[in-house]
């Protein structure tokens, strides 16, 4: 059930209008639990008992860890969490992976291994709620958080449904405390919340999805594109993708704050920033700042020296790479990106205090930045280093058919949503709406759903990541 399809819409609205008549709290986590479970059936039931098992063997480890004072318990009862729920994750995800690579290096030594593939489906959101039930267990050894002291509390954070499938990865430590309280229904935030899935579902279904037929079109034969049109396939994925995660995000924050939960912001204008720094603090937000506090000051953060700080945030970017997906190309994505944060640390070292830049050399540094990750997202999406090899010759102008022409559509399209996002990011109609009236707002809101629904593509698309 994808959340543009109108049956999502009238799940929602059933969810919504049974939770708030609930009076007890108790009984508004089990509905919420109850209604996730089979939210997540919808997709393939067979794999509702991986997110039960990850459930209540995290239950049990964090018990077990709160309870001990001896550092070897704590530390078997942390180990029991991280291998069952990493082992999970690593059999369905990345066993085909490892068969193929162990396969593909003794071929190069002569021999012939015969491995076939299992071909198991990849069950949706397991690398999302892997992370979360992690930061359960993670929290308590660390003694950030305490264990709930009900199965149930920790069974709807894990299976909450708006973020369960495609994020935001939520923290324990920030969704438990609002299951502890019975929350209280505000009008006043209802019509910031409307908006923002509205927002969401423009993204997804009005931008993303009606630019998906151009871009799978290009990947599949970008031999045959010319040296502009290459560039348009690569900007248009930077499109698709942005709308696409970040619609899906608008859209879970926004259903979640109907239910009276919160969860952070996910995106903050990412491809409006001039460095990488900048970048990754701003895209995936929830991911990026789990990979800080579980991966990158577990290394060591940047407590050593240059070289050592620099080796943490290229095993960081490592993992960011091989979470995304079971592929090589993805492992390089990740060092591409690792190596970009580690250029721009050493540049910041050599110059801790450079001068303020004008105007036009942060334009200048915003549009280069767009473009590294626009360039580094090709290896993304490829697939295979055959089809990133010639979009990457094509990009350079060394392997480009000069025969084809580039389509005017596309760069309108570009240049249409680029002006839009600069419109979102100043804000400029924020203050309008927010002084409105409820009437006009419902009005205009009730205008702007149908033309949404005008502008949707034929058919309903998955959410990319989905796959992940």
């Amino acid at each position: 059930m994808i959340f543009t399809e109108l049956r999502f819409v009238l799940f929602l609205a059933t969810v919504f209008c049974v939770h708030w008549t609930l009076r007890s709290n108790r009984t508004r986590k089990l509905w919420l639990l109850l209604v996730s479970y089979g939210f997540y059936s919808i997709w393939d039931w067979r794999f509702l008992g991986l997110i039960i098992l990850s459930t209540l063997v995290d239950y049990v480890a964090g018990q077990q860890i709160h309870r001990s004072e001896a550092p070897r318990r704590r530390k078997l009862w942390l180990g029991v969490s991280l291998v069952v729920n990493l082992g999970l994750l690593g059999t369905f995800k990345y066993l085909d992976f490892f068969r193929e690579s162990t396969a593909a290096m003794l071929e190069l030594f002569g021999f012939d291994p015969h491995m076939e593939s299992l071909g198991w489906i990849l069950p949706v959101g397991i690398s999302f709620y892997t992370f979360q039930t992690l930061s359960y267990s993670l929290d308590i050894y660390f003694r950030r958080l305490k264990p709930v002291d009900g199965l149930l509390d920790l069974a709807t954070f894990v299976a909450f449904f708006p973020q369960l499938v495609a994020g935001p990865i939520v923290r324990a430590s920030d969704f438990l405390p609002q299951l502890a309280t019975r929350r209280a229904f505000s009008f006043e935030k209802v019509r910031p919340l409307l908006l923002l899935f509205l927002v969401g579902f423009f993204k997804k279904a009005c931008v993303s999805d009606n630019i998906t037929g151009y871009v799978d079109a290009f990947y599949s034969a970008p031999e045959s594109y010319s040296f502009l049109a290459t560039w348009m396939g690569m900007l248009m994925f930077s499109v698709q993708i942005y709308c696409d995660f970040s619609g899906y995000s608008d859209m879970a924050i926004a259903c979640s704050g109907l239910l009276g939960y919160q969860l952070r912001l996910n995106f903050d204008f990412p491809y409006l920033r001039s460095n990488i720094q900048e970048f990754w603090r701003t895209w995936h937000m929830s991911l990026s700042s789990w990979l800080r506090d579980y991966v990158y000051i577990p290394f060591g953060g940047n407590r050593g020296t240059r070289w050592f700080t620099n080796r943490n945030l290229l095993l960081t970017m490592l993992v960011a790479g091989v979470w995304h997906g079971a592929g090589w190309t993805f492992v390089l994505w990740g060092l591409l990106h690792g190596l970009a944060l580690v250029a721009y640390r050493e540049y910041r070292q050599a110059v801790p205090a450079p001068p303020a830049p004008r105007a036009s050399g942060i334009a200048l540094a915003v549009v280069a930045n767009f473009l590294f990750v626009t360039f580094a997202w090709v290896l993304f999406r490829a697939g295979d280093f055959s089809i990133a090899k010639t979009i990457t010759l094509n990009a350079v102008g060394l392997g480009a058919n000069p025969s084809a022409h580039a389509v005017a559509g596309p760069f309108a399209i570009f240049s249409c949503l680029a002006l839009l996002h600069l419109v979102a990011w100043k804000r400029f109609l924020r203050p309008w709406i927010e002084r409105s009236s409820d009437w006009i707002f419902a009005v205009g809101y009730g205008m702007a759903f149908p033309c949404a629904l005008a502008l949707m593509n034929g058919s309903v698309k998955p959410f990319i990541y989905f796959q992940f």
